[in-house]
């Protein structure tokens, strides 16, 4: 349909031609993809038929129109009714054709969802959505205040639920923790948000739990673990953090038996800034060359380069490597495979670097319980996109005990006989 244009782009409605055509695009795909749904439905139970011979499953027009929020706009849908005569033999119920790509309940799309706990935490009040998303979208269907604080409310009962949820059935080898400093929407002024992410014996990783805590002090960390504990989290075989003492202190009381592995990112920062800018460039490198290291033997030798070199002018440089030597190595006992990923706390700092560049400091309270909801949704939605780790097949082995030497695994000699 032909539309008459303005000088500035816009159409009779307001609204740009490109918005309108790609608004347009998406209502004619979606139309498309729904009727495709419905025939291959159709088309897979052609030969279910009753006792004259007619088919149980057939086409019945189509639903009322209704408004589905896209992340491309609003668009109008028209989808295609079926008409399923067909009875569950075990409940007796009529059997009910539900489109994937299009369920009776949507209003709007995932991505519209993931957008609102963004806007929340950037300080934008439920009232002010609205007008927000309209000028984005062109409609404000699906959107009111009361709408979004349902959402909200929502989260809230989806983040308790998850901090509630049993951890017996689930198993993680290796766990990274970290306390993010958001500064959104918390009570306290030096609060923070305590994570812990994990990975499976499938070499998949997981948000194992988000909660608020004062400084990443270790009696917050403590908190945190007993609950895991008390909920049936055992013990993982190593954890990855960087040299915040509370959480280190948790660990050993509620895990002992959990090896510590300090954070390389974190430790290279704090040993250059203890070192004058003209010194930092090659230390960094001495630095690099360490955890680069061949296996845990040239690590060592490389730690005794970087103290023969700049021991005698920068020693509590020195000594921030030197002290923790032990714990900075530790993820060369582990499968080479896996060293890139156990060395720093790279999965969560990747996955809260979008939220800190989206956020701000947000005047008054807030409330404690939304503002966590909203970074739980966040994490949840970006969970979907983070890579298992590399050769996953190692992760059960390293559960089960197995012993590795420079990054392979030691087979177990054959037993004697005597």
């Amino acid at each position: 349909m032909l539309s008459v244009v303005n000088d500035d782009g816009t159409t009779a409605n307001g609204s740009a031609l490109i918005d309108e055509i790609v608004r347009d695009g998406a209502r004619r795909m979606l139309a498309a993809a729904l009727e495709a749904e419905v025939n291959a439905y159709i088309a897979e139970l052609a030969d279910q038929r009753d006792e004259n011979g007619r088919r149980l499953v057939v086409r019945n027009g189509y639903h009322q129109p209704r408004k589905v929020t896209t992340a491309a706009g609003v668009v109008e849908v028209k989808a295609p009714r079926v008409n399923d005569k067909r009875v569950d033999e075990a409940t007796g119920e009529r059997e009910r054709f539900s489109s994937a790509i299009l369920p009776p309940w949507c209003r709007k799309s995932p991505k519209i969802s993931e957008v609102l706990p963004l806007l929340y935490l950037h300080g934008l009040s439920s009232g002010d959505f609205v007008p927000a998303l309209e000028q984005f979208l062109g409609s404000s269907a699906g959107l009111s205040p009361a709408t979004v604080t349902r959402l909200t409310t929502q989260w809230q009962a989806d983040h308790a639920a998850f901090m509630d949820r049993d951890l017996a059935e689930v198993d993680y080898a290796y766990v990274w923790a970290d306390g993010i400093h958001l500064n959104v929407r918390l009570e306290e002024a030096k609060a923070c948000v305590l994570v812990l992410i994990g990975v499976r014996a499938d070499g998949s990783k997981e948000l194992v739990a988000l909660k608020d805590g004062y400084r990443e002090s270790g009696e917050s960390w403590a908190d945190l673990l007993r609950d895991c504990a008390r909920r049936g989290m055992r013990a993982p075989v190593l954890a990855v953090g960087d040299g915040a003492l509370g959480f280190w202190r948790a660990l050993a009381e509620v895990f002992p038996a959990t090896r510590e592995q300090r954070c390389w990112v974190h430790k290279t920062a704090n040993v250059l800034d203890s070192m004058p800018k003209s010194a930092q460039p090659g230390a960094k490198k001495a630095i690099q060359d360490i955890y680069n290291a061949e296996d845990k033997q040239h690590a060592q030798a490389a730690i005794k380069t970087f103290s023969r070199l700049y021991g005698a002018k920068f020693p509590k440089a020195v000594k921030k490597i030197t002290d923790d030597e032990a714990e900075l190595l530790a993820f060369f006992d582990f499968p080479a495979e896996h060293w890139i990923h156990l060395r720093t706390t790279n999965p969560i700092e990747s996955t809260f670097s979008t939220v800190r560049l989206r956020t701000k400091v947000t005047r008054g309270a807030g409330s404690r319980t939304a503002a966590l909801a909203m970074v739980f949704k966040l994490v949840e939605s970006a969970q979907q996109r983070w890579r298992a780790v590399n050769a996953p097949h190692l992760v059960a082995l390293v559960r089960a005990g197995a012993r590795f030497e420079r990054g392979q695994l030691v087979e177990r000699p054959e037993a004697v006989a005597a």
